[in-house]
């Protein structure tokens, strides 16, 4: 599936789970780059093109959820998936609220994670 076409923008404060899900990504194919926080993802996205945002939902600077009101007011057509390592009803609800496509829960399940990307990227290609 992951064919280098979809570009995958990992955000989380925790430098190992970051290199981690990164790598894992990038050996199934993706185009994946990752930053620490909110403020680094929105600059980023600034200048770059992505399909998928992962991203943690306790971050410093600005919490997931912020970031996440931020990116669906700037960048709409950007799917996202939230990480914790929490299971918080509020976060999760107002996660699903604010537009994440899915809400998981650390530490990722790779299979999960992948059945959750091709669900999202089979609708992505059948947009005009």
């Amino acid at each position: 599936m992951g064919a280098g076409r979809e570009k995958i923008l990992i955000v989380d404060d925790e430098e190992n789970a970051r290199i981690g899900l990164t790598k894992l990504l990038a050996q199934e194919g993706y185009e994946v780059d990752s930053v620490a926080d909110g403020c680094e993802a929105l600059e980023y996205l600034r200048g770059k093109r992505v399909n998928l945002v992962i991203s943690d939902i306790r971050m410093p600077n600005m919490n997931g959820l912020v970031f996440l009101q931020e990116l669906s007011r700037r960048h709409p057509s950007i799917y996202v998936i939230m990480i914790t390592a929490y299971g918080e009803v509020e976060s999760y609800l107002e996660a699903m609220n604010l537009g994440a496509f899915e809400y998981l829960h650390k530490p990722i399940k790779l299979d999960v994670l992948k059945s959750v990307m091709n669900k999202i990227f089979e609708r992505s290609t059948h947009l005009c």
